[in-house]
């Protein structure tokens, strides 16, 4: 999954990508809020950090503008004021969770594993397909009960797949989910880790299933 981190504290927003990153996702870190505004026009994430002190165009202004546009990402805003009224004016903005800085990387962890978990999975920690099981809050999958350990992209492109069980994903959006801003998204790299998985799932129930020109299913064999 990819998730936008905005934070324009250099150090605080190296230390708090690498925490992400640790945990298996795909971070694009932003300094301002203008960068951060046109990234959620044009890019596709899961969840974003959002601080709301930010140059150019605030943490406030950024979240007002992606509810208007009725995006419904989870939004995390982090703030060094932990004034009431800055967090119910976040909250009435239609941010999700709100942490007060200073706060440890593990409590950011849990609140996106907890927001991703209900924003993405209905509350529900796991995520079935057949005999393939992904744990959301432990990050991992399971097949025939076996662990299933996948390189970082090929667990993305699977991810993205057992969240919507049986509906079709383009290439393209495959990879927008795979690829940061920082990195070169390849639609064609997307046909390798699925021929990968492929592989993978080999022998069990579930397979990935290509509508040519229109792109891949997961689904469940009887």
């Amino acid at each position: 999954m990819r998730i936008l981190l905005v934070e324009d504290d250099a150090e605080l927003a190296d230390s708090l990508s690498r925490a992400l990153k640790s945990g298996g996702w795909t971070v694009d870190t932003l300094h301002d809020g203008v960068a951060a505004d046109l990234a959620l026009r044009t890019e596709d994430y899961a969840l974003a950090v959002l601080d709301v002190g930010l140059p150019r165009m605030d943490g406030f202004e950024v979240l007002r503008g992606l509810r208007e546009r009725g995006q419904t990402l989870a939004v995390i805003m982090l703030t060094a004021r932990g004034e009431v009224g800055d967090r119910v004016r976040g909250l009435n903005l239609g941010a999700d969770d709100y942490l007060a800085k200073p706060f440890e990387l593990s409590e950011l962890e849990a609140r996106v594993n907890a927001l991703l978990r209900r924003s993405l999975m209905g509350g529900e920690r796991q995520q079935h397909c057949g005999s393939l099981v992904y744990d959301l809050t432990d990050r991992r999958f399971t097949l025939n009960g076996e662990a299933l350990s996948l390189p970082s992209r090929e667990h993305a492109v699977l991810e993205s797949l057992i969240a919507r069980p049986g509906r079709l994903m383009s290439k393209d959006q495959l990879a927008g989910k795979v690829f940061g801003l920082d990195q070169d998204a390849s639609p064609e790299a997307i046909e390798i880790y699925i021929s990968r998985l492929r592989r993978k799932l080999d022998g069990s129930q579930v397979r990935i299933v290509t509508f040519r020109g229109l792109g891949y299913l997961l689904e469940a064999q009887e």
